[in-house]
Order: C-alpha cells, then sequence, then structure tokens
C-alpha cells in the first residue's frame, strides 16, 4: 500500500487529495495543512470581508466529516524539511512522514515590504483566515485605510473594503495601477474608475515608514511627502511561492518549484501543483508561475493521476486575469506586452471607458488587454490559448480590433460562411 503525502490544503491540495482517493482506493493519502482552520479557499475572503458569506462558507469542502470519510488524513502542521532520497518529511509538530510519493502545495504567502512599522498593531495582509477577522475588526463603517498595492489581488481586497463603507487609500509603486496585467491607457482608466469611485490613488508612490498615532490610529509617510492618519493598513504588495522549506532538499526550485508535463519535480515520485510550482507553458515557450485557482486544479488532477500511477500530461498553464475592480471589468491573456518584431492595434474609447489592446506574432494572437469590453473575453482567451492562425482576419483585426467574433469563428471553427463576411471587408 502506497502512501501519498500532499503538503498544503489549499484547493490544490483537497483536489489532489481527493483525486488520489479516486484513482488509488486502496491507498494511504495524508494531507498536511499549515493553518489550525478547515481548508479553504483565500478567493473567498473577500466575500466574507464583504458580507456575503460567513467562515463556514470559505471552506472548500463542506461538514466536518468529508476528509474522514473518504479515508483521508488530515494533519494540521507545517512542512519544514523534506529529505527528497530519505522520502521524509519533517513537521513543525515534531512528526516525520515517510512518503512513497509527494505532492508540493504548499501555495504562496504575501511579500513583506520592508518598511519600517510594517510589523506594528493594525497593519495586515489580507491572505488568511486570521487576517480576515483582524481586518474585520477595524474596517468599519467610515473607518480610513490605506492600502499598500494595486495590483490583480489588490484590486479585489478593495471592492471588499469598498462593500464596507470604508475611506480607502491605494498607494501603488508602479506607474500605474494593474501594471502588471496592465499597459499604461488601461492602468490610467482603472485609477480614474477608482477615483470616480471615491477611492484616493497614489501611483509612482512608495510607503516610507509607518509609526503609532493617537488613539490606536497609524501614521503613514509617503514618499511623495504626505503623511495620512488612518485606522488600519493592508498590505498587498504582492506573494510569493511557499517553498523555503525544500533549500538543501535535493528538488530543484527556480521562481517556484520547477515541474515537468506531468507536473514532476527533478526527483522522481515529488510532485509540484498550484502557486508554488513553475509549470511548463506551451503558448509562451517558458516555465511560469501562474497563481490562479483554474491553473491550481488542473495541476493537481494531472499530478495526482501521476502519482496514482497513470501516466498525465498537463495541456497548458492558462494566462489569464480577470478583473472586477468597483464594477468595472479587465481582462488579460497571454503576451499582453507583446513580443518583438510583434504587431498590435489597440482601440480606445474614453467616454465610454472602454479599451482593447491586441497582440500578435505573425498571424497568431499571443496576447491581449481589454477594460470595459466583456463580450469578448471568450473569444480572446480561445484565440490566445488555442494559438489559432488568423490568416487574412489578423489584418481584418489590425484595422477594427472589435471584430473578434467573426475572425475567432472563420479562424477556429472553419465556418465558411464567414469567408463571404470577409471578402466583403476587403472591398
Amino acid at each position: 500500500m502506497a502512501h501519498h503525502v500532499i503538503l498544503g490544503a489549499g484547493p490544490a491540495g483537497v483536489i489532489a487529495a481527493e483525486t488520489l482517493r479516486k484513482h488509488a482506493p486502496g491507498d494511504r493519502v495524508t494531507l498536511v495543512g499549515e493553518e489550525r482552520e478547515a481548508p479553504y479557499s483565500r478567493m473567498a475572503i473577500p466575500y466574507l470581508l464583504m458580507g456575503n458569506i460567513d467562515e463556514r462558507g470559505t471552506w472548500l469542502r463542506k461538514g466536518e466529516a468529508h476528509y474522514p470519510s473518504l479515508g483521508i488524513d488530515l494533519r494540521q502542521a507545517r512542512a519544514t524539511r523534506v529529505d527528497a532520497a530519505a522520502r521524509r518529511v519533517q513537521l513543525d509538530n515534531g512528526e516525520t512522514l515517510v512518503f512513497d510519493t509527494l505532492l508540493i502545495a504548499t501555495g504562496s504567502n504575501p511579500a513583506r515590504a520592508p518598511i519600517p512599522g510594517i510589523d506594528l498593531p493594525g497593519v495586515h495582509s489580507c491572505w488568511t483566515l486570521a487576517d480576515a477577522r483582524a481586518i474585520q475588526a477595524r474596517a468599519t463603517q467610515g473607518a480610513r485605510v490605506l492600502q499598500m498595492g494595486a495590483g490583480f489581488i489588490g484590486c479585489i481586497i478593495m471592492e471588499a473594503l469598498a462593500m464596507r463603507g470604508v475611506h480607502l487609500s491605494v498607494v501603488e509603486m508602479g506607474d500605474r495601477m494593474v501594471p502588471r496585467m496592465m499597459g499604461p491607457v488601461a492602468g490610467g482608466m482603472i485609477r480614474r474608475w477608482c477615483e470616480a469611485k471615491g477611492v484616493q490613488v497614489f501611483t509612482g508612490t512608495r510607503v516610507e515608514a509607518i509609526t503609532q498615532g493617537k488613539d490606536n490610529t497609524l501614521d503613514v509617510r509617503l514618499s511623495n511627502g504626505q503623511t495620512l492618519n488612518v485606522d488600519l493598513v493592508i498590505s498587498a504588495t504582492g506573494v510569493k511561492p511557499s517553498i523555503g522549506f525544500l533549500e538543501s532538499s535535493g528538488v530543484r526550485c527556480l521562481q517556484g518549484v520547477l515541474t515537468d508535463e506531468h507536473m514532476q519535480t527533478n526527483v522522481p515520485g515529488i510532485y509540484a501543483a498550484g502557486d508554488c510550482a513553475e509549470a511548463f507553458d506551451k503558448v509562451s515557450g517558458t516555465t511560469v508561475v501562474s497563481a490562479i485557482q483554474p491553473n491550481a486544479a488542473e495541476q493537481a488532477r494531472v499530478a495526482a493521476l501521476n502519482m496514482a500511477g497513470q501516466r498525465t500530461e498537463l495541456k497548458g498553464v492558462t494566462q489569464i486575469n480577470v478583473l472586477d475592480t468597483l464594477g468595472l471589468i479587465s481582462a488579460s491573456f497571454g503576451n499582453w506586452q507583446g513580443v518583438p518584431g510583434g504587431e498590435h492595434a489597440e482601440l480606445t474609447d474614453l467616454a465610454e471607458g472602454r479599451h482593447l489592446s491586441l497582440q500578435f506574432k505573425g498571424d497568431v494572437l499571443v496576447g491581449c488587454n481589454s477594460v470595459g469590453w466583456t463580450e469578448h473575453v471568450g473569444v480572446m482567451r480561445g484565440l490566445v490559448e488555442g494559438q489559432i492562425r488568423l490568416g487574412a482576419w489578423k489584418d481584418v483585426l489590425l484595422k477594427d480590433p472589435t471584430q473578434l467574433v467573426p475572425a475567432y469563428l472563420a479562424s477556429a471553427q472553419a465556418q465558411g460562411k464567414w469567408s463571404g463576411a470577409l471578402d466583403a471587408r476587403r472591398r
């Protein structure tokens, strides 16, 4: 009877454990979660802060008996060391687990900015249920909140804070909002939208220091010379893979844990999935850490099937972000910044709050951005991920980027009725 150990009880870990139980019913499955909580989804925390759900609503699986009923041994502990040669994992509670296969699904941890005062009471990340409880206590109606970071995660948190009725200021080091997802035009549009909704936004600005103010408040000194007095500071300055415990383990890591198309590491029998994994992306031809839940789920499924002896390959890494910022929908797919020598098309309607940017390599759409253009999201993803050759339709899109739907239908599905539309446009 093989023993499969899974480190990390987030979405990737839970899906892997359930997949193993289904496909290796006679084997032992041990799921190790670092937090002293029922396995839950971090992506549900903003909805908890909004009041849409309670804490049980964040749980990945309902009911106390779910894991025991499947014969999954759920442990609450943190891995401190992996010995790949001896096939052992050391836990912080003193236990040692001996494994036949191991899945590293430990996710990410918030990146801590090196700022004086970052450890003061009232300064929190928004990453765990414990963080959410602390934020709920301070982010009451009318409270003054400063958020460091206006990236993807920061914008999701912003939505939750706005729903709580706080007075919100956002400080972003980059020259625009969501700088790793949006170009200057799109990032500027999102900023103006937020400001119109009453959010104070500082871009190209850093928090230099946080000090204790009067009456349990905090004074936050900014690089622009201003000091803001607030009730709560939220740090949303990015995340990094949680892989420090793998030092000297023999498992190869770069930005994340390096994996092949089977989600296996350089050590046979040791796999990785989710936010801590650096998986091969066939579209870009490189290994990437893509910290979104659909990737975590698919990588976990592939890893678990291979752990159970069923040879399975990961088809690709989805490079996609769709974001709702106070009601404004934006999306980013693939190589949205473009490639050397590639062509691009751009359309902006500031009055309507709409922006569309397409990036091509030859006649293939390799990336795109959109703001306020929700009807094209599905076909943009299909074209980028499918690496569809557009042929003459590329020239159509260079002139009119809004023709994505007919371009997709004609190119991807080869429906002859669309060729007439193309001929008509040429004339």
